[in-house]
């Protein structure tokens, strides 16, 4: 559904985006991660064709963003990092106004506006002022705007940013419900967002990407064999001297007293020296398992410097 090849996309003399390259079928969720200035809004600006890509291929649902725009935007639905709602509108009305943009007839846009409303849990602020709502139903509303027509693909541009715990629930379920049907492509700064909502994930950094796979693969690329590992009363002393057994690279502490232990390479007994350390030591041991990598991991690996 989302076809891009080669993009490049530059302000002046500055790159944004670099020879970038991906593909998304239909009823993916893929997560789009990257740092502040990576390139991920311009990307989505590109895909939703807001801008002309300096260079390369961009298609969505076919349709060559820079030769067929308008076909281009038919497809997909775009909710911007910045909701662009008129604070003045009712729900209704803005809803309305979406419809009649995206030109739907009037039997249509009733049918349209029950659709969104239903998915979208709006039927309750109708009634009311954009302008008057919390930041999570005005995200709402602009994932609604974004559906009205319908569309195959969707793009949204940290949808969680400024929402509270219920609210970042609430959008997380919603989208996950969006992928059951739609090829869905969602930026975000919030890492556990990406982990509950996506299998898959683009990571950009400096306007390049430099991972492309499931979350379960990257995971196990930066894991690299790491082990959990816990101990009744581990002294410092201890940790001294685990930190010089053979095969381990480094540790690091964990909140619930455990520790992360990563191998060196090319060691893959990492466990049984563990398991020997800590009956050497005459130590109570409580925990020896692989080690559960978490997303920030997997993040701070692909673009640490």
């Amino acid at each position: 559904m989302i076809e891009v090849e080669g993009l490049t996309q530059r302000y002046g003399s500055y790159t944004a985006v670099q020879d970038l390259s991906f593909l998304l079928g239909a009823g993916e969720v893929v997560g789009f991660l990257g740092p502040n200035g990576a390139g991920k809004t311009t990307t989505l600006r590109v895909l939703a064709s807001a801008l002309a890509p300096s260079s390369g291929t961009v298609r969505v649902g076919g349709h060559d963003v820079l030769r067929e725009p308008v076909a281009a935007r038919e497809v997909l639905g775009y909710l911007p990092e910045r909701c662009p709602l008129y604070p003045e509108l009712l729900v209704e009305e803005a809803l309305d106004f979406i419809a009649r943009i995206r030109g739907l007839d009037p039997c249509a846009r009733r049918e349209a506006r029950g659709r969104v409303v239903d998915l979208c849990g709006l039927g309750e602020v109708l009634g009311r002022a954009c302008g008057d709502l919390s930041k999570g139903f005005r995200q709402r509303v602009g994932i609604a705007c974004a559906l009205i027509h319908d569309p195959p693909v969707l793009l949204l541009d940290e949808p969680t940013s400024g929402l509270d715990p219920h609210q970042v629930r609430e959008v997380r379920a919603l989208v996950r419900a969006l992928g059951e049907e739609r090829t869905v492509l969602f930026s975000s700064h919030v890492l556990s967002d990406v982990e509950a909502t996506c299998r898959r994930v683009l990571v950009l950094h400096q306007g390049r990407l430099i991972a492309d796979d499931a979350l379960e693969s990257l995971e196990r690329r930066v894991r690299g064999g790491a082990v959990r590992f816990r101990c009744a009363a581990f002294a410092d002393e201890e940790r001294a001297r685990l930190e010089t057994l053979p095969g381990v690279r480094a540790l690091r502490a964990e909140p619930d007293g455990g520790w992360t232990v990563f191998p060196e390479e090319e060691v893959d007994d990492l466990p049984e020296r563990l398991f020997r350390f800590a009956v050497a030591e005459g130590l109570l041991l409580t925990e020896l398992a692989p080690a559960r990598v978490t997303l920030e991991d997997v993040f701070l690996h692909l673009t640490r410097a």
